[in-house]
C-alpha cells in the first residue's frame, strides 16, 4: 500500500491542475457510459441545524480497474474554532485481487476536486470574456475556486469577496493579490449584496446554513455557483433560466437549497435544465446568450474522486512519491 499525505496530494495537483480538471471531466463521461458502480452515498449528521455529519463515498471504476472509498467529515462550524470546515481520507483497492492499494489524504483532494467542478460549470455556463467575479465567503473553498476559475477565464480582471470575519477576508485578498497582479481584489467586509452585485460570476462557499445570497441581488446574464448546503433563499433557483447539477439524482435527496426544495415540492425533476455531463459530451447547450441567469449545483459525488485519487496513485508511485507499507 502506498500512503499519500496531504503535502503530497497538493503538490501532485499543484503541478498538474489543466491534467486533473481533464480526469474530473473524464469522471463525468465514464458514469454516463455505464464504467461506474456508484452505491448509495452514506451520511452521518450528528446536528441537523448545522449539518455535522461525516460522509461513506464509494464507487468503482470498472475500466480503470479500481475501486474506493472517501472517509469525509463536513464541520461546518470549524474555522470558529481554527480548524478546516472538510477533511477527509480516500482507500483504494484494485479489482483484479481486491487488494489495499493507497490511502491518501482526502482533504486537498476534496478542496481540489470541489472548485474543479464549479470551473468546469463555468467554461459552458459563464459568459464568455466575464470579467468579475464577486465571492460570500472567504476560506479555503472560496479561494481554490478563484484558482481555478481564474484559470479557465484568465480575463477575470475585478474580484470583490464578503464573508462573516473580515479577517478571512482579508486573509484571502492577501494571499491571492500576489499571484494575480492584474486582478483588482476588493473588500466588501461583510456586505454580501455588495460582493454580488453588478458580477458576472457568484460563488457562495459558506459554512454556514442559511440564505444568504438574495434573488434581487442578481443581475441577468449570471452564473451563480452554488458550493454549500442551504446559501440562498428559494427565489433565487426559481429566478434561473437553467438549473444544472453534477448529478440531480445524488442532488435532489440532499440538504441543499434545491434539495430542500425538491423534498418540499417547491421544485421538480423537470424544473432542472440537465446534469453537466450533457453539456461537456455535447448533448445539451451550455450557456444560450448573455441574458440568461443560470445556476449551478454540486453536490460532490464519489466517482469523482475515486479516479482522481487513482491517477494521483498512479503518479505517485510513476515518481516514487509517498511512503510504501506492508499491513
Amino acid at each position: 500500500m502506498r500512503i499519500l499525505s496531504h503535502e503530497d496530494v497538493e503538490n501532485i495537483l499543484k503541478e498538474n491542475k489543466t491534467q486533473a480538471i481533464e480526469i474530473i471531466k473524464q469522471s463525468f463521461l465514464k458514469r454516463k457510459n455505464g464504467k461506474v458502480i456508484l452505491p448509495n452515498k452514506i451520511s452521518q449528521i450528528f446536528n441537523e441545524e448545522t449539518q455535522e455529519r461525516i460522509n461513506c463515498m464509494t464507487a468503482s471504476i470498472l475500466d480503470e480497474k479500481v475501486s474506493g472509498v472517501k472517509w469525509v467529515s463536513v464541520f461546518p462550524n470549524n474555522p470558529q474554532d481554527g480548524y478546516m470546515n472538510v477533511t477527509g481520507q480516500i482507500l483504494l483497492s484494485e479489482l483484479n485481487h481486491g487488494y489495499c492499494i493507497a490511502l491518501i489524504d482526502g482533504t486537498y483532494l476534496t478542496e481540489f476536486r470541489t472548485a474543479a467542478v464549479g470551473a468546469i460549470a463555468s467554461q459552458y455556463l459563464a459568459k464568455k470574456n466575464c470579467e468579475t467575479i464577486g465571492f460570500i465567503g472567504a476560506g479555503h473553498q472560496a479561494k481554490m475556486h478563484f484558482r481555478l476559475i481564474k484559470m479557465i477565464h484568465p480575463e477575470i480582471k475585478v474580484c470583490k469577496v464578503a464573508s462573516r470575519s473580515l479577517n478571512t477576508v482579508n486573509k484571502f485578498i492577501e494571499e491571492l493579490k500576489w499571484d494575480y497582479r492584474e486582478v483588482e481584489f476588493i473588500s466588501c467586509e461583510n456586505d454580501y449584496q455588495k460582493a454580488v452585485e453588478n458580477v458576472e460570476i457568484i460563488v457562495t462557499a459558506t459554512s454556514t446554513q442559511e440564505a444568504l445570497l438574495k434573488a434581487k441581488w442578481i443581475e441577468r446574464g449570471t452564473l451563480y455557483i452554488h458550493v454549500g448546503g442551504w446559501e440562498d433563499e428559494y427565489a433565487v433557483p426559481k429566478l434561473a433560466d437553467k438549473i444544472v447539477c453534477d448529478e440531480w439524482e445524488e442532488v435532489k435527496h440532499r440538504k441543499q437549497t434545491i434539495s430542500r426544495m425538491y423534498s418540499m415540492g417547491k421544485l421538480e425533476d423537470n424544473d432542472i435544465y440537465c446534469d453537466l455531463v450533457n453539456i461537456i459530451d455535447g448533448t445539451k447547450i451550455g450557456r444560450d446568450n448573455n441574458d440568461e441567469i443560470i445556476y449551478f449545483n454540486s453536490v460532490g459525488i464519489g466517482y469523482v474522486d475515486v479516479l482522481l485519487a487513482y491517477k494521483i496513485y498512479q503518479k505517485a508511485k510513476n515518481m516514487n512519491i509517498g511512503i510504501e507499507a506492508k499491513l
